[in-house]
């Protein structure tokens, strides 16, 4: 909606008014389908607004459109609130932003290099 912002808003293509209960999910049509180039991605994330506003967010954060996908893209609206949320065509329910991907090399190993975290994990560092 502005010059700076990364994103670009998806609307709700629903053709009657969807509700989402408090702890449901529905997945919600925006009508659009494209054809992403290679070497790119499509990431589906939520608006911040309805996160903070009505606790909605999107299920599979995330959402991932691969570059050899031409079907609808859809978004998966989960309701975190404590009130059903509706939404009627035309409202805007996510954003997606354009991504480049790297291929990784994974080689197999018996053994990996050592680091000063090495195997810490949850709360290790305090």
């Amino acid at each position: 909606m502005t010059a700076g912002a990364s994103g670009m808003d998806l609307f709700a293509a629903v053709t009657e008014t969807a509700v989402i209960k408090p702890g449901e999910w529905s997945l919600i049509p925006t009508g659009l389908s494209c054809a992403v180039p290679e070497g790119l991605e499509l990431q589906i994330r939520p608006r911040s607004g309805l996160a903070v506003k009505y606790g909605i967010g999107v299920l599979n954060y995330p959402g991932t459109i691969d570059s050899d996908y031409r079907g609808e893209i859809k978004v998966i609206l989960v309701n975190h609130g404590r009130k059903e949320f509706t939404i009627d065509r035309g409202d805007r329910i996510a954003q997606m932003v354009v991504v480049p991907v790297v291929r990784a090399a994974i080689e197999e190993s018996t053994e990996l290099p050592s680091t000063e975290r090495n195997s810490g994990g949850f709360g290790h560092t305090g």
